[in-house]
């Protein structure tokens, strides 16, 4: 039967929908070696949250990129409030009210958080001086609004990454957009400060703004979308109400299979210890205790500002150490500097991987930075033994596409995060201190980099795993160590652990206690 026939709505009578504030129409873009996207087609409507799923190297961010105004297209169609447009720049987009938060932050890390948060538009006064003091006054404001308690003259480089992408989602909601981009918001947020965002898209929701929303966090499909579309080699396969479509159905479209697992637990025998830490007093940290043994993970959760990376930071010689004791496979450590902590058989996975890449370099010097003594011969370094190896760990890591001398930086954010586990794999550590492993990147990705921390313990490497994530280290921790204001509170063996007992012992003002 005609569509028309068996409709009760007839051409006089049916409700007229929106005109969309956003239309992508046929979008192609290309980049050396990669056909990014395929003739994608988005359509925003007002007062809508357009979720947006995929694997890393998907398309996701380049798409939203391209409707930000910083990439061109190759080719396709713009429509921006019913009106085509050839986007020239951000500037030319935010003309048209669309703003873009990227999930790498592009603030400058010497100036202030004001000054950051006005940036290309600081308030003039006479004879074009800045206006410091109504500089300060509008980023209140927008903090305010926020309800980010962070000092407007502090410099951005002192803020931890959660503080930064809150000071990068508060630049652009400053902007008062009506089409609004945002990439990744929430990969370093701590829950609250994710609960805060979506009370504040809520109200953005109901002011007729429009938001495109992509997210790695499949829960936040339903939390916070009206509708999703999902992204996979460069190609929509689906939009969808979110009322309508399931997990499991997502991830299938996602990655083109099914996961039975998202995070893979190994199962390994424990050996001796490999890392014991004593008494450490370390920036905001005050005796902290911790030991991990030859294939084990020890997972560490905290709030922002409990200590976390600090720990992280200060074992691989980043953070200065006023006292206590670090052995590494049984014998005492002095780690003063990164170096130190190399020599001493420690990796480290940064909570942001651009401080671990060197983005314009390629594959195989990033790969072989944390072991290039290994690769130098009679003084000259032996580019071919350092390209061999490379090849055989981007084979082995599925790192895609396989273009060992692509610049790092071309990489999607999960093909980056495989490029740093391959230098730890390269060097041989024998402790690897992860923080925020999967951070930005997708279900298929996590469910990856799992899978190779899993044949990293099998191999007798021992793990402390640093995690925002509750349901990751409940996955795949054999123990879940937690920190708050500097402190250890509890410590859970495997299968004894709940997301609400760690929150608990994350939260609480008197000390919790070991199950």
């Amino acid at each position: 039967m005609p569509p028309e026939l068996s409709s009760p709505w007839t051409a006089d009578t049916r409700p007229s929908r929106p005109a969309p504030v956003l239309q992508l129409v046929g979008i192609h873009k290309s980049f050396p070696g990669v056909h990014a996207l395929r003739g994608v087609s988005l359509e925003l409507q007002p007062g809508e949250v357009h979720i947006l799923l995929g694997e890393n190297g998907a398309g996701k961010s380049t798409l939203l990129k391209i409707a930000g105004g910083a990439l061109s297209k190759d080719t396709g169609q713009i429509h921006v409030h019913g009106r085509r447009v050839e986007l020239r720049s951000v500037q030319h987009a935010r003309s048209l009210g669309i703003g873009m938060v990227h999930q790498e932050l592009s603030l400058v890390p010497d100036l202030s958080v004001a000054e950051n948060l006005q940036l290309g538009q600081w308030p003039r006064r006479w004879l074009g001086l800045v206006d410091w003091r109504e500089m300060r006054v509008r980023a209140r404001r927008v903090l305010g609004d926020l309800e980010v308690p962070l000092d407007p003259d502090q410099p951005v480089r002192e803020l931890s990454i959660a503080e930064r992408q809150l000071v990068e989602i508060a630049r652009v909601l400053g902007l008062e957009v009506r089409i609004l981009l945002l990439d990744e918001p929430t990969s370093a947020l701590p829950e609250g400060d994710r609960k805060r965002l979506f009370r504040i898209l809520r109200e953005l929701r109901n002011r007729g703004v429009a938001v495109v929303y992509t997210s790695h966090r499949l829960a936040e499909v339903w939390e916070i979308g009206d509708r999703v579309t999902v992204l996979r080699d460069g190609q929509a396969v689906g939009t969808f109400p979110v009322q309508e479509v399931d997990e499991s159905l997502l991830v299938r479209l996602m990655v083109g299979r099914t996961l039975q697992e998202h995070f893979p637990k190994a199962q390994v025998p424990l050996g001796p210890p490999v890392l014991e830490v004593s008494d450490l007093h370390a920036g905001i940290l005050s005796g902290v205790s911790v030991q991990v043994r030859a294939g084990e993970i020890v997972g560490v959760f905290g709030l922002r500002g409990s200590g976390r990376s600090t720990l992280a930071r200060a074992l691989f010689g980043l953070e200065r150490i006023r006292s206590g004791t670090i052995r590494i496979n049984g014998r005492p450590v002095e780690i003063h500097s990164p170096q130190d902590a190399i020599r001493a058989g420690l990796g480290y996975l940064t909570e942001d991987r651009r401080e671990g890449l060197v983005p314009l370099l390629p594959v195989p010097p990033n790969v072989t930075l944390a072991s290039l003594a290994r690769f130098v011969r009679r003084g000259f370094l032996d580019l071919s033994g350092e390209r061999d190896v490379a090849l055989r760990l981007m084979e082995a890591l599925a790192i895609h596409p396989p273009l060992p001398w692509r610049p790092a930086l071309h990489f999607s954010g999960g093909n980056q995060q495989k490029i740093l586990l391959a230098r730890w794999l390269a060097s041989g550590a024998r402790v690897l201190v992860l923080d925020e492993p999967t951070r930005g990147i997708d279900v298929g990705a996590k469910s990856e980099v799992f899978a190779l921390v899993g044949q990293l313990v099998q191999k007798g490497v021992g793990i402390l795993l640093l995690s925002s994530e509750i349901p990751e280290l409940l996955a795949v921790a054999d123990r879940i160590l937690v920190l708050r204001s500097g402190r250890l509170t509890a410590e859970f063996p495997r299968g004894e652990a709940t997301q609400e007992a760690i929150l608990r012992a994350a939260t609480e003002l008197k000390e919790a206690v070991s199950p």
